[in-house]
């Protein structure tokens, strides 16, 4: 494979990922070469857009890794969404609003710009992600 992936390309000329099942879809990320992705990790948050108050929420679901038989790349899916879950405390007078409420945070996996991050989820569900790097010198814990 290539050192750059083609992002164009249809996702079948770069390994045969399976078509997503009847109520899912398949979320592709294509991610930039970095000079140090060995430093660097992948959040992948997965939720939806709800019309909430104050209070903090969240779904219920996790993205499980699966490796693409005979060709050992990883993809995810998370089979069922469920939720959501909230606090209780009453804000008076709070007005509703538009807010992205995720599934609870997963574990970081690898980042790899040789090849795409395939997750299958429902489709009423968006997947995002985020990229956290590590600074580039640790820091020496106290002994005390």
């Amino acid at each position: 494979m290539s050192q750059e992936l083609d992002s164009t390309l249809p996702l079948e000329k770069v390994a045969p990922y399976p078509a997503p099942e009847p109520g899912f879809k398949r979320n592709v990320i294509y991610l930039p070469k970095l000079d140090d992705e060995y430093s660097a990790k992948v959040e992948l948050i997965a939720g939806k857009m709800m019309f909430v108050d104050p209070n903090a929420r969240s779904l219920g679901g996790k993205i499980v890794e699966h490796d693409l038989k005979g060709w050992g790349y990883p993809y995810y899916v998370l089979p069922a969404v469920n939720g959501p879950m909230s606090t209780m405390m009453f804000f008076p007078d709070s007005a509703k609003e538009n807010r992205f409420v995720s599934i609870i945070p997963q574990d970081l996996i690898r980042y790899n710009s040789k090849l795409p991050i395939v997750v299958y989820a429902p489709e009423d569900i968006t997947v995002k992600y985020r990229v956290w790097n590590a600074s580039p010198n640790p820091i020496e814990a106290q002994i005390k």
